[in-house]
């Protein structure tokens, strides 16, 4: 009973706390200058985005990939001495011929390539 009272007590506090929290953040009025892209207080000459290297993006995320991969392979020493070899060696093997399969696929994609 006591735990079902406070429970409800913490659930009204907090949304009541949520409320006014709400209710005081309320932006009263928006200004034209508040919301446009500052730039030393000129108004800007070129568009603000500018575009960026599709290459560059491949790369970094192939690079991200792998190296949640390798990370992957990490734990695999602490195992070695727990498991039994045979069974070590073909999970190992495998996460590896795997590893090369795909790096060996984005390079014959040509996604490794930086130059055009």
């Amino acid at each position: 009973m006591v735990l079902v009272s406070l429970s409800t007590m913490i659930f009204l506090i907090s949304t009541i706390m949520i409320i006014l929290a709400t209710l005081i953040s309320k932006k009263t009025f928006s200004d034209r200058e508040k919301s446009s892209p500052f730039e030393c207080g000129f108004d800007p000459k070129s568009s603000a985005r500018i575009p960026f290297s599709l290459q560059f993006f491949l790369i970094a995320v192939i690079f991200l990939i792998f190296d949640v991969e390798i990370t992957l392979l990490l734990p695999l020493i602490v195992t070695m001495k727990t498991t039994n070899t045979l069974s070590f060696l073909i999970i190992t093997s495998t996460f590896i011929i795997i590893l090369l399969g795909g790096l060996y696929h984005e390079w014959k994609q040509g996604a490794l390539n930086w130059a055009y």
